[in-house]
């Protein structure tokens, strides 16, 4: 059990609140958040009465273990909270956030043509990765920071937002320097260290789930970032392991409503990782728009027979055209605009 005190809350209502605990025999430490104290029940052989904790000055609400949310809970009557993206765009509004490029950067005139096509169809947003985590050390990990260099020379010359993996803490600074949103990879989800750095600065924070992780998980992944004072942190469904071999990864949309009931933090999904057949990729994004995701990141090519990371699972422009005018009626039915 958390017992979540008011951010206001003197020393004194902390030791009040705790005295009643050992009153109650329970065994207590205290939590230092960015926005207040918590404190966690960690032991002890009495019975906690909830009532009493909820009755006592500056406590803001008792939580169960069963619920991880405390950051961003939702409560009735609430909206999804709105994370900027660059200057133009934010995810969680009214408006679909369509993120879109290539999996990895490879040039600058390639991303420079995949920049101008994907934005001309109506993403607000240019991915691509500098650095790529890949399964086998034998096989192309990015650019590095001249990667970077020239995600920024594409945002310089078409105004879209850059959305971007880092992958430990010594490459944090050279990332946000560039990037409008820093990406939490699915390898990355599960690293406490590197998710509180990244919650100590102050860019946008895109969290990819886990290949295998829980909702539970999930969401606790986001907490940690939210810890550290940075709430600007937006969900991403990628897909997850599963028996099935045809697709990459099974495309878990259920928890997209999931996540719009119990959090106010957006959501948006990949179909690209989260099938890795390009044929799939808009019917999921339909399928993701229909079910509440707050937008889209999808992976495009100019030509992805030829792209040097996961061009199985990457669109043409002509394609991605095809797909912005067609979700057009999925977001409208949705209560969204594109």
């Amino acid at each position: 059990m958390i017992v979540v005190m008011n951010p206001d809350s003197s020393s004194e209502h902390i030791g009040h609140v705790q005295r009643l605990l050992g009153e109650m025999g329970a065994v207590s430490c205290v939590i230092q958040s960015a926005r207040g104290k918590i404190i966690e029940i960690v032991g002890g052989n009495g019975h906690v009465d909830k009532s009493i904790l909820e009755g006592a000055p500056m406590v803001e609400r008792v939580a169960d273990e069963q619920s991880p949310l405390m950051a961003m809970d939702r409560k009735p009557g609430d909206q999804t909270h709105e994370v900027p993206l660059g200057k133009h765009a934010v995810i969680g509004g009214k408006k679909l956030a369509v993120i879109a490029g290539p999996c990895s950067v490879e040039d600058q005139s390639l991303l420079l043509e995949i920049a101008h096509a994907v934005k001309e169809a109506g993403a607000v947003g240019l991915r691509g990765g500098a650095f790529k985590p890949r399964t086998s050390p034998y096989t192309f990990q990015g650019l590095g920071e001249p990667g970077l260099e020239m995600l920024a020379r594409a945002r310089e010359e078409t105004g879209l937002a850059i959305v971007t993996e880092v992958m430990c803490v010594q490459q944090l600074d050279a990332v946000k320097e560039c990037a409008d949103m820093l990406q939490i990879g699915s390898r990355n989800m599960h690293l406490p260290v590197l998710l509180a750095k990244v919650g100590e600065q102050d860019k946008p924070v895109l969290m990819k789930r886990g290949w295998s992780a829980t909702f539970e998980e999930f969401i606790l992944a986001a907490e940690y970032v939210m810890k550290g004072g940075n709430e600007n942190v937006v969900l991403c469904e990628r897909g997850i392991r599963a028996h099935e071999d045809y697709v990459r990864n099974t495309l878990a949309l259920a928890i997209i409503p999931e996540v719009k009931r119990v959090s106010r933090l957006p959501i948006i999904a990949d179909p690209s990782h989260g099938t890795g057949r390009a044929h799939l990729v808009t019917p999921m994004s339909y399928a993701a728009v229909a079910c509440g995701a707050d937008g889209l990141l999808i992976e495009v090519h100019v030509d992805p027979r030829r792209a040097w990371t996961d061009g199985s699972q990457s669109i043409d422009p002509v394609q991605f055209r095809s797909l912005m005018t067609n979700l057009k009626a999925f977001a409208e039915v949705s209560g969204r605009t594109l």
